[in-house]
């Protein structure tokens, strides 16, 4: 528990086990289906958590024989799954929204009001604990997204509960469901995509005609070929070429070259770079190789 991101992410699991035991029981008592798919919505929340925390954990584990690239990717696979069950969710919630939408039931306004001003407190407080870890975790972020979407979720059933308590107006209680259910889905997709992309090895938007640039301008190297760009996780961005260089070059000069042409890429976000050096071989070839033409 020394480890501050892991202290993070265990008072944000409290936070949201409690946050989640009163709304089941404030739902059911008021009879509100947005309370309750709050409920439902910070359920999932816990599950992620402890998923993003154990994932975590597990990225801080050195390199070994059978993961020679380490764990860091065990936190975009939990961002992914936690995308997922989001989707998933939201899908759910949309639904029942219809169709209680259809059929409103009476529902006990203050009951509503007290505790989504409970949930709002806990929400606001679990966003801030983990919102500066966001900016440089993907994992992170799928976490903050959560208590963002619960944060403004309970908000709208804060207001709810007093047009309800004040007007008796419940069909405004699926409504907010539904547009509740709409923003986590935009954000889920969001945060699924992106760390989709990360697991399909994509070029994270490197300018590839930058690349050529910034090697072809390297003294002895006369074309590049082969290149692979992917994002490894989210802080490493690779880079696999063969580079065409001038013939009779020795060891030292191409360490050299190496050196120059990972240092320049740095610019471009790229932090881990791979060469092959050739002479003739692929002197012709494009920087991206088609297994197959068109």
């Amino acid at each position: 528990m020394k480890d501050k991101s892991s202290l993070r992410y265990f008072w944000v699991t409290l936070l949201n086990i409690i946050i989640t035991i009163a709304e089941f029981i404030g739902g059911a008592i008021s009879g509100s289906l947005a309370l309750l798919s709050d409920a439902v919505h910070n359920l999932s929340d816990v599950g992620s958590i402890v998923l993003a925390f154990v994932a975590n954990l597990i990225s801080k584990r050195k390199r070994n024989t059978s993961k020679t690239f380490g764990y860091d990717r065990a936190e975009i696979l939990a961002a992914f799954t936690n995308g997922i069950i989001l989707i998933v969710i939201s899908i759910y919630l949309f639904i029942e929204g219809i169709q209680r939408f259809s059929h409103p039931e009476p529902i006990r306004g203050m009951i509503m009001l007290i505790v989504s001003l409970i949930g709002l407190a806990a929400n606001v407080i679990s966003m801030f604990v983990v919102m500066k870890e966001a900016k440089t975790s993907l994992n992170a972020k799928a976490t903050f997204l959560n208590m963002l979407s619960d944060a403004i979720t309970s908000v709208a059933v804060v207001l709810g509960a007093i047009v309800i308590s004040i007007w008796k107006i419940y069909w405004i209680d699926p409504v907010l469901t539904i547009a509740a259910s709409v923003f986590l889905l935009k954000e889920a997709y969001e945060v699924t995509i992106k760390a989709a992309n990360i697991l399909m090895e994509t070029n994270p938007s490197i300018d590839l005609n930058k690349v050529n640039e910034l090697v072809l301008s390297c003294p002895h190297v006369n074309n590049i070929h082969h290149v692979h760009v992917w994002q490894y996780s989210d802080n490493v961005t690779m880079l696999d070429a063969h580079i065409n260089v001038d013939k009779n070059l020795d060891a030292v000069q191409l360490e050299k070259i190496y050196t120059e042409i990972a240092e320049k890429l740095k610019s471009l976000g790229i932090n881990h770079v791979t060469l092959q050096a050739e002479c003739t071989r692929g002197i012709d070839d494009k920087m991206i190789f088609a297994d197959k033409e068109d």
